[in-house]
């Protein structure tokens, strides 16, 4: 969760707190790449569940199970570590788009038009569904976009900390962490095996902008179209690239006003008729009961921030310790998928590894760019046609299974769920359709879109 969102003290957590988070991962990552995908055939399609799934699943029973549950700090040492395997994950995504520019570049246009369909699925679909329920102007919060941390900063400028739309964005944050993945690749899953879309336009459309939710929407694309991996994965890190980047300018500018005025406009009637009590002789002033009414909402909300500052207070690991846990368990889940292990793997982690630090310290020095815009850059132009090492570098990151880094990343990410649980009870149960329907709509626009711009471009 973004740093914005929370007030608590960072704390240094060392091995003792970081080899049990771990050992558990390691036992849950390798077991269920041992088990592998399981295919399911629902009669109107079918879907596929891959490890990475049920390491997320199998992490959030582990860290909420009451035999004897993972205590707040271990899963936020497991949260600490899912902030770096996102930059692995990243690293090798980048090494799929540099050996598909050609093709991107192509697909440029489209890859541009498909993002209204993000901006369209979320306001136009998911907005009036939160109306109807009666959300309230938590609605606006919820759903002017699916962009994860900076949606916070953007709602809390503009209506304050205190605010039922800030309170939305937490709702709809809490459920994509908790749901969004799983849910994304059982409707990715099952749309792909219906084969009526180009996979190109299905890997744009899983670029939501959150990463966790791209990787496992990829992943199921990929099930569907295996000979199209390089091309998939490019193509979903770029879209979710050009997600995150413009998120931010499309969010102040024109999704949260517009999410505004929309939902202004749909609840006119509502605003109408109590204008009209109130010329009709209701008390013009606030009542005792509309007081009392207003601050049990704000000590609401004051307790609800608190529920998320206490779930989400930061640990900071070092980072080589993060580093080499994460390659650790990286090499041994790449080694199952590669039915064995080799040097090649441990070499592909070091290409890896070297592109993630030289990117933290650009970023540093610069302190205006983002480590994942130099890792995504500097990889895809290394493994691209024009860099003269390509090749090597290439045939040794090729060895490392991208589904088997996104299997690590979301069963670390399963750990430190738990402490997210009790945030539901603030939640209700309204942010749960509205949530699937904003997920579901924004992927399937955005694949409807970028079919018929590649159809127009190709």
């Amino acid at each position: 969760m973004s740093t914005s969102t929370t007030t608590a003290p960072v704390t240094r957590a060392g091995t003792k707190l970081t080899l049990p988070v771990a050992a558990l991962a390691l036992a849950i990552a390798v077991t269920v790449q041992l088990i592998g995908q399981l295919k399911i055939d629902l009669g109107i399609g079918s879907i596929i569940i891959f490890p990475m799934v049920w390491g997320l699943i199998l992490g959030l029973l582990t860290s909420v199970q009451k035999f004897r549950p993972l205590g707040l700090d271990l899963q936020r040492v497991a949260a600490a570590l899912v902030g770096v395997a996102v930059f692995l994950l990243v690293a090798r995504l980048a090494f799929n788009i540099g050996p598909s520019l050609p093709s991107l570049i192509k697909a440029g246009p489209a890859l541009l038009l498909q993002e209204i369909g993000h901006l369209l699925g979320t306001v136009v679909l998911a907005l009036p569904l939160a109306v109807l329920l009666r959300m309230g102007k938590a609605t606006v919060g919820a759903t002017f976009s699916l962009d994860r941390e900076p949606s916070f900063a953007m709602v809390s400028e503009k209506y304050g900390p205190d605010s039922d739309q800030y309170r939305g964005v937490l709702a709809m944050y809490v459920f994509g962490t908790l749901f969004g993945a799983v849910f994304i690749t059982l409707l990715t899953s099952l749309v792909a095996n219906w084969k009526i879309f180009d996979p190109l336009a299905l890997a744009m459309g899983a670029g939501v902008g959150s990463g966790s939710m791209m990787a496992a929407s990829a992943a199921s694309i990929i099930g569907a179209y295996p000979g199209d991996q390089e091309a998939i994965l490019a193509m979903a890190a770029i879209s979710n690239l050009i997600t995150t980047v413009l998120g931010v300018y499309v969010g102040i500018y024109v999704a949260l006003p517009l999410a505004d005025r929309f939902y202004r406009f749909l609840t006119r009637k509502q605003t109408a008729r109590e204008t009209a009590a109130v010329t009709a002789g209701a008390p013009a002033e606030r009542t005792q009961a509309d007081i009392d009414r207003e601050e049990a909402q704000a000590d609401a909300n004051r307790k609800f921030r608190e529920q998320v500052a206490a779930s989400s207070a930061a640990i900071t690991l070092p980072l080589w310790l993060s580093l080499s846990v994460l390659t650790v368990l990286g090499v041994a889940t790449a080694s199952i998928a590669a039915k064995g292990f080799s040097w090649s793997i441990v070499g592909g982690y070091a290409i890896l590894l070297a592109l993630v630090l030289f990117s933290l310290l650009l970023a540093r020095i610069t302190r205006k760019i983002s480590a994942i815009v130099f890792i995504t850059t500097i990889g895809a132009f290394i493994s691209s046609p024009w860099f003269f090492g390509a090749e090597p570098l290439n045939a040794m990151v090729k060895t490392v299974d991208f589904l088997s880094i996104a299997t690590v990343m979301l069963t670390l990410a399963g750990l430190s769920l738990g402490k997210d649980i009790p945030l539901l009870k603030n939640i209700g149960w309204k942010i749960i359709p509205v949530g699937l329907l904003a997920i579901t709509a924004s992927f399937l626009l955005s694949t409807v879109i970028a079919e018929f711009a590649l159809g127009l471009w190709h």
